[in-house]
């Protein structure tokens, strides 16, 4: 596995800190390898480490609760500073309080989970200012070219714009052995991690909304938009039950959303947010006849590789929508993405979309074209070029 020093690098200036260290991420993101990396840097200084993974039933059926982590910890650690690493620590009840008593007992604690409710509001109350999360995220294309290098294979963009970056898929030699764990991937979460998790009962109306949502990546919505396209077969739905189940979807990082910067009200559109998969695999595994929904996906994989960058994003709305308004280091970005702007059609709208913005904002375009279309007030980045930055 390639060194995801990306992220390794943000959690280093805390190896040695009294905050609890979360990793957070979806379902086989590449966190517990993270884990091991930071384990390994550890210990070459120490070998006062203690790493525990609470899916490995080993673990689960020796440690029931947050006394028996207590005890166990008190039994196996050394003297000194001692390093605890918990892997998919939120199955366990009772976690947070006993993380918050080993972090004032010369530990330093690492943890991880796949579920955002590892940062509850009622942990994140009790813990203020005593932690520090990271977001892990399924590969970018350069973490995706790295890997194949590693593993003797070629690596292409279409092929990324259509089934994501999993870091495992990688290492199957067939699709169909990829679209294999894919799908079982995307049944274990919607699955496990949130009909059995929530107890829905609905499960029809949940699916019906799961397949509607992640195949309606990168475009507006607000639950009420939502609600009046479900009811349409389940007549019986809520806006309160769409808005739960939204919730859950973000709850285990399967969708993100951003909001919508109005102009004319000068704020955040409370109630229309723009919809985002964590992957594009779970758009195009809802896809018929290999016709693949590469438009949106295109975006979606801009919006990911722009979040690995560490832009803020907002939608921005004038008299007409714009993307992204990108955010970093006191500059502001102002994209636009599109597959082609090759047609005269598709040209004009979209570069009348920047006719508004003050030339004291980069304007960028980014297209799947060869050809430069850049103009004197607007930069056109191809996304191989685009991929393969790391700033923009």
């Amino acid at each position: 596995m390639i060194q995801r020093e990306h992220y390794v690098a943000k959690v280093r200036p805390f190896y040695e800190s009294d905050l609890i260290k979360i990793i957070t991420g979806i379902r086989r993101c590449g966190k517990s390898v993270i884990f091991n990396q930071i384990m390994d840097e550890i210990k070459k200084e120490t070998d006062n480490v203690i790493y525990l993974n609470f899916e490995d039933m080993r673990t689960s059926m020796t440690i029931q609760n947050s006394i028996d982590l207590f005890n166990y910890v008190d039994s196996h650690r050394k003297q000194g500073k001692c390093y605890l690493f918990f892997d998919e620590i939120q199955t366990l009840q009772g976690w947070h309080d006993v993380c918050k008593t080993l972090r004032l007992q010369n530990n330093s604690v690492f943890i991880t989970g796949s579920n955002s409710k590892l940062l509850s509001g009622e942990f994140v109350k009790e813990l203020s200012g005593r932690y520090v999360s990271i977001r892990i995220r399924p590969f970018v294309y350069k973490e995706i070219y790295e890997y194949c290098q590693q593993l003797g294979k070629v690596s292409s963009i279409s092929d990324y714009l259509v089934w994501g970056g999993f870091p495992k898929r990688f290492e199957f030699e067939t699709l169909d052995a990829q679209l294999q764990y894919l799908s079982d991937l995307d049944n274990t979460i919607v699955t496990n991690d949130i009909i059995s998790r929530y107890k829905i009962r609905k499960t029809d109306l949940f699916r019906h909304l799961v397949n509607f949502v992640l195949q309606s990546n990168a475009r507006i919505f607000s639950a009420k938009s939502i609600h009046d396209y479900i009811k349409n077969v389940h007549s019986n739905c809520s806006i309160n039950t769409i808005m739960s189940y939204l919730s859950y979807l973000e709850e285990a990082f399967i969708i993100e959303s951003i909001g919508q910067y109005s102009t004319k009200t000068k704020q955040e559109l409370a109630f229309y947010k723009k919809l985002y998969n964590a992957d594009v695999a779970f758009n195009s595994l809802r896809c018929n006849s290999n016709r693949y929904d590469i438009t949106h996906n295109l975006e979606n994989i801009v919006y990911n590789e722009l979040l690995y960058r560490d832009y803020s994003l907002q939608v921005y709305n004038s008299d007409k929508e714009i993307d992204f308004m990108a955010q970093k280091d006191n500059k502001t970005y102002f994209i636009q993405v599109a597959y082609s702007v090759a047609d005269e059609k598709a040209y004009n709208r979209e570069f009348s979309a920047f006719e508004k913005i003050s030339n004291c904002h980069q304007k960028i375009l980014i297209t799947n074209d060869d050809i430069d279309y850049s103009t004197s007030i607007v930069r056109h980045i191809s996304l191989p070029e685009f991929l393969k930055m790391d700033e923009l």
